[in-house]
């Protein structure tokens, strides 16, 4: 599996622009993050870039779910001061994991039997990092959320 995480990961931090700028349009276009058609790339790519550029500390990490815990509590918190819905954020990242799929089948990283079983160890231990990743995106917008209601109780109209 290492042989592979290493091409799929070198690839990755050679080609970050590149793969960070067809996430960027994939998000900016997507029915399902308009949120992001109008928002300021500015905001979010720098996220992707450094998550990619870094993907090799991530990916090897004995404990992933603090080091992703790092890289993307700053982009929940960007994302809930843009306003964009938490759900739009999720369908993001999924978009930036599939992003990473279709760089490295478009650069032909899959070349023999053992390249694509070496793929599938990569994608299961990918996923988990995404998976960790959007619980604490998830977790973080809750945090702001509690925050936010707590410093603006509601004020609910005189009856009648």
């Amino acid at each position: 599996m290492k042989a592979f995480a290493d091409k799929l990961i070198d690839v990755l931090e050679n080609h970050t622009e590149e793969v960070s700028e067809q996430w960027s349009r994939a998000v900016s276009t997507n029915p399902r993050t308009p949120s992001f058609h109008s928002l300021d790339p500015s905001r979010y790519v720098p996220y992707a870039e450094l998550f990619f550029r870094n993907m090799r500390t991530l990916y090897f990490s004995e404990k992933p779910y603090r080091e992703e815990t790092k890289f993307f509590l700053k982009f929940a918190e960007e994302m809930y001061g843009a306003g964009v819905p938490l759900p739009e954020v999720i369908y993001a990242l999924t978009l930036m994991r599939r992003h990473i799929w279709l760089f490295a089948d478009f650069n032909v990283l899959f070349l023999t039997s053992l390249d694509m079983h070496q793929a599938v160890e990569s994608i299961n231990r990918t996923i988990l990092m995404f998976d960790y990743v959007i619980h604490s995106v998830a977790q973080r917008y809750d945090e702001l959320t509690r925050a936010a209601c707590t410093a603006k109780p509601e004020v609910w109209p005189a009856p009648g």
